[in-house]
């Protein structure tokens, strides 16, 4: 089970920091990425970590404003969100899975609004 949580309303140019806590599984095995779906649009791909932490992955839309980070420790992904645009403005859902191309689990999403 994946539960995100740190959604909320913000300014442009403002930060939100999106985390996601897993349940269940051996959490360090597992892929993390955040996807988001803004209204109207397709679910797309934000930021993707692999189990160690090593290495990650983003979306050129986000590349140098966002960061993703995991704590295994503590069975969570984090999404540092800087520099925050309207068009980031979606819900954004955590999943987990064993490559970056294929995600398993989806947890409920968290809405992200920015406003101009």
């Amino acid at each position: 089970q994946l539960v995100e949580s740190g959604g909320g309303l913000v300014q442009a140019g403002g930060s939100l920091r999106l985390s996601c806590t897993a349940s269940g599984g051996t959490f360090s095995r597992y892929v993390m990425g955040w996807f988001r779906q803004a209204p109207g649009k397709e679910r797309e791909f934000v930021a993707a970590i692999t189990g160690s932490g090593v290495t990650t992955y983003y979306a050129d839309s986000v590349k140098g404003r966002f960061t993703i980070s995991r704590d295994n420790a503590k069975n969570t992904v984090y999404l540092q969100m800087n520099s925050l645009k309207p068009e980031d403005t979606a819900v954004y859902y955590c999943a987990a899975g064993r490559t970056f191309k294929s995600y398993n689990y989806w947890g409920q999403g968290t809405q992200v609004t920015v406003s101009s």
